[in-house]
This record gives structure tokens, sequence and C-alpha cells, in this order.
């Protein structure tokens, strides 16, 4: 859930089915007054979109491991000391996150405890607070720890270690300067590296080439161009759209990067800031906005959409049922059970709203997720960060691609890889958008405002009844509600 999320695996919570029961529901809230997890909406599921602390060890006295630093042992790696590795198992499984641990293990031979869950924030909130969490975490899912908490708690360990030891490919290069910049800035707390989002998504519309090119359809270019065509496909009887209703927020993934593209990032940022009158003033809020309002009235949306969870809605898509669908590039792993043979799997860049675009034709969200942790009051963190390492090589990097048919921050990782229809349509984009590349704050900074209080009012757009500039006023409202809410941890960009 860009993580969302951290938010972008779109899973659904173990033994759920999707919706929290009275036990689980008790749980969050208990998780909450700690401080320590996200509180979502009931039935809230993350996407597959955060200063930090020393390792000193646990809180029950004992001493971080800690053994020599080697050419080959960068980090001072304790030879034996054992690993705990706390996974995330959803939309990207956690097989990729087993095989590096499989190499941690083997070069120090140490053991590596492996949990894979969905419900990362009520398992680990005791363990944070009773001062014994495990050593490394991949936060994503509904129920993630709330990481600006845990960064202002001083529970985050600075990863600035990590960024300037030797990569694993080539030791003459620090393992900063084999990731992308954009996942430094993301995954800072003030000046404080530390959080590392492994994961690089791709957000766009997704679709079909083998049904667009049956019809003699062509992807649009600009947002008439779309409208246009919604029309065509209607008239043959397809719906033209589906979307996660169930979990409106998936909608942002392209509303909110599509409103950046039009007004430009300057007066983005003033949203992700918070600052007043900063969706009103935006013209780029209001054109985008206008255009759901239009697809909605025109019944652009696929019957039924506002019941369906992710899965369902990816279900009635990869079935030929609607021929868009707005996602990130972990929905080719998490939907290949029902896709079929030669489907073409495809993801389209941002359109152009007109002749004022502050952004140029081909300008695509693509940004760091899946947001791995390492604990600075563990009892190894400096192993923690060593797997992140291990899984920062071009060995694990690639192996990430193959399995779960995603990119990483490393990059130029997958270069010479025969990648999945999905995958290389994601990449293909990706250079074409070049630097202009779009990267929002405002669903990890803040996402209750973003997918419970904006997603309501977006799920009510979707379905015809709230117009445009009432979702503006309100939205306004709500992000104003944030902004004078001093219980809320604020964080600021410039960039």
């Amino acid at each position: 859930m860009g993580s969302t999320s951290a938010r972008d695996d779109g899973s659904t919570p173990e033994g759920t089915g999707g919706h929290a029961g009275p036990g689980r529901r008790d749980l969050i809230r208990r998780s909450a007054a700690l401080g320590l997890v996200a509180v979502p909406a009931m039935g809230f599921l993350s996407a597959c979109a955060t200063g930090g602390g020393g390792g000193g060890g646990a809180s029950d006295g004992t001493t971080a491991a800690a053994g020599e630093k080697t050419d080959k042992n960068p980090l001072g790696v304790k030879e034996g000391a054992p690993l705990e590795a706390f996974i995330f198992k959803g939309g990207l499984g956690d097989q990729y996150a087993k095989d590096a641990e499989a190499d941690y293990k083997a070069t120090y031979k140490a053991e590596v405890k492996h949990t894979g869950t969905q419900q990362v924030g009520p398992k680990l909130t005791p363990r944070f607070a009773g001062g014994n969490p495990p050593d490394v975490i991949d936060n994503s899912g509904a129920d993630h720890l709330d990481m600006n908490k845990l960064s202002t708690q001083g529970q985050l360990q600075d990863l600035a270690a990590l960024l300037d030891a030797p990569s694993l490919d080539d030791p003459a290069k620090k393992v900063r300067d084999t990731i992308h910049p954009s996942t430094i800035e993301k995954g800072k707390h003030g000046d404080t590296f530390d959080v590392l989002y492994y994961a690089f998504t791709i957000y766009g519309t997704w679709y079909s080439q083998k049904l667009l090119d049956s019809r003699g359809w062509t992807y649009p270019k600009t947002l008439d161009e779309m409208v246009a065509l919604c029309g065509e496909i209607k008239k043959a009887g397809l719906a033209p759209w589906t979307y996660a209703g169930k979990y409106p927020y998936y909608v942002h993934f392209n509303l909110f990067a599509q409103i950046a593209k039009i007004g430009g990032m300057e007066k983005w940022i003033a949203i992700d800031n918070l600052e007043p009158n900063a969706w009103t003033s935006n013209d780029g809020v209001r054109q985008v906005v206008e255009h759901y309002e239009e697809l909605a009235a025109k019944k652009y949306f696929l019957e039924g959409s506002q019941g369906l969870t992710h899965i369902q809605s990816q279900t009635a898509w990869t079935k030929g049922k609607a021929v868009f669908l707005p996602n990130g590039s972990w929905v080719e792993n998490e939907s290949a059970p029902t896709t079929p043979d030669g489907f073409g799997m495809s993801v389209g860049a941002l359109f152009d709203g007109g002749g004022g675009d502050k952004l140029p034709h081909g300008t695509l969200r693509a940004e760091p997720s899946e947001p791995y942790i390492v604990a600075a009051k563990g009892r190894n963190p400096i192993g923690g960060m060593e797997l992140l390492r291990i899984m920062l090589s071009k060995k694990h990097a690639q192996n990430f691609a193959t399995k779960v048919k995603s990119l990483t921050c490393v990059v130029d990782a997958t270069e010479g890889m025969t990648l999945s229809p999905g995958l290389a349509s994601a990449s293909k984009v990706f250079k074409e958008a070049g630097e202009n590349l779009i990267s929002l704050q405002l669903q990890e900074w803040y996402p209750a405002l973003t997918d419970e209080k904006i997603g309501g009012l977006t799920g009510q757009l979707l379905a015809g009844e709230l117009k445009a500039a009432d979702w503006i006023k309100k939205t306004q409202a709500e992000a104003d509600k944030v902004a004078k809410d001093s219980s809320v941890t604020k964080f600021k960009r410039t960039a």
C-alpha cells in the first residue's frame, strides 16, 4: 500500500480476507496507544510510500553484536551472532529476502530467524515497547509501524554507515553510488537516513496491450483523449476503468501524480508540506479532479467497482471486464494467478492536461517503495545493515526482479535481463521519462489523511456522489486539520 506505505504491496491481512475482526481491531487500537503502529481505517490495506538512533543495543542492557572491520567485512559484523529478520509477506512475497538471508548465513556462519507476516505493526509494537525488536524489518502492509514516531523516538538505526560502505559488486563504489538518489532523499527523517526503500515502483495506468491491439485502440496521450477513448470502449460493451473501491486510495497513485504533472512539483510540494490553500489554489487539482468527476458522471467505471477489493478489481481487469486500472508495478506479480497468457501487461505514463502543463509528456510517477528499517536497539543492528548491503548487490536485485517482477533501487540492475511483460513495460516508460520523474510524500507522511479522509472523499467522487469542487474544498479542510494538529509529527521537503 506506495506504501504505501511504504505502501506498495496491495496485500490482504492474514486470516482476515481483507477485513479486520473485533480481536484485531482491539489490537490495532492498543498498538496505536503505544504510538508505534500507523492506524488505518478498518479493512484498510496498504499497497506494496518516514532522526535515527545509534546501535547501542537492546534496552535490557545487552550490547549489540559487533566484530572487527575488514575489507571483506566493512561494517564489522560479528561472526556467529544471530540475526532476526521480520519481512512483510504481501504482494511481493518474502522468498527474495530468504535468498539474501541464506548468503548472510553462509558468509557469517550465523543463524537467521525469519518471520514472514502481513501484520508487522501488531506483532512488533510490543517488542519495540519492550526493548527487544528484531534486527531488520520490512515495514510494509496494512498494519505497518509508524516510522515517523519510531524515528522521533530514536528507535531507528542511522543507516549512514551502510551508504558509505563499499558495494558488494565493486568495492571501489560506495553503496550510495549504486542506488537511485531518490532512495536516499525519501528515506530521510530530517538529516538522518534511517529507512531504505528497497523496491522501485512504477505507478501509472495499467492495461492489456493485446486488448488494445485487438480493438485498434491506442493508449491516450491526453486527458481529453482518454475521455474520448472511454466512450468508444463503453460502446464496445466493456468498462473503461475499474479500481479498488473498498480502498479508493489506490486511485491516488494516479490522481495525485497527475496533479503534480499538470500543476508542477512546486505546487505539489506545498501540498506535501500541508501549506494553507495548497489544494484550493492549484489549477492542476481542479483540472484533474474534474476529469475524474466526468469519468464518474459518464459511468466509465465498471459497475460494482465501489465494492471491490484490490484483488477483485485486478481480477476483473485481467479477465477483460475493464480496460484500465490505476496501480503500481507490484500488480504483475500479485495478479499473476489470473493473468492469461499473451495478456501483454503494460503501463502508461501520465496524461497531458493541455498546453499549460508544468511537466512534459512522458512524465512518470516512479519512486522508491518497500521500506526496510534496522532497529537501533536490536541485538544485531550491524548485521541488519549488512543484510541490506547484500540485498543491494546486483545478484539479489536481479533475483528480486525475477521472483517478483519489480525493480529495485539498484541502478541498472536489470540491464541485459529478459524481463516479464509488465516489468519490461515499466522499465521502458521509466527510461523514456528520463529525469521527468515524480515522487510524492503525502501518502508516506500522513497516511491517515490520504487513505482514510481523502480516500473516503475519492470514493464518493468516483461513485458520482460528490462534485469536484466539493472534493477540493473538503480535502483542503482535512489537510488543514492535520496541519493544525500538534499531535501529528510534521515533515518538510524542498525538492
